[in-house]
């Protein structure tokens, strides 16, 4: 089934999103996790029990961490990542795929074309292909 393999990907790509958010964000590592728990909240973007540690943040940017990550950790930083004046891009084809499914998971859209043209103008190419796998893999959702 299409969707296991992408969402394979996605799984994979995540500790590198968060290894991102890390290099990229400005503070340590216990300041990053308060700014992505607190984001999450503040964003509607996901409800954390609790503020991870900067421990945790670290761990989960270890490449073997993906199925630990939750779901709202890699969307907020995501959501971070892509409003970044550096305008940071995925390393990997993986990460290209996490960074998808997140970005449809952060927002409503009611076409693929919608989708992509609300990219930031860089991630559109880096994007492209991940786009339409994690598109996919969202509609064949819907039909559950």
């Amino acid at each position: 089934m299409p969707q296991s393999g992408f969402y394979a990907k996605v799984r994979r790509g995540l500790p590198a999103l968060i290894g991102q958010w890390q290099r990229l964000g400005q503070g340590d590592a216990d300041r990053l996790a308060l700014i992505l728990a607190e984001t999450a909240r503040v964003a509607k973007l996901g409800e954390p029990e609790a503020t991870p540690s900067g421990a945790t943040l670290l761990e989960w940017s270890a490449p073997d961490a993906g199925d630990a990550i939750p779901l709202w950790a890699a969307r907020t930083a995501t959501f971070l990542l892509v409003q970044m004046p550096a305008r940071p891009l995925p390393a990997s084809d993986d990460e290209a795929c996490a960074w998808a499914y997140c970005w449809l998971r952060n927002r409503d859209f009611d076409r693929f074309e919608t989708a992509e043209c609300a990219l930031p103008d860089h991630l559109r190419k880096p994007l492209a292909t991940a786009l339409k796998a994690a598109w996919t893999d969202r509609q064949g959702l819907r039909l559950v």
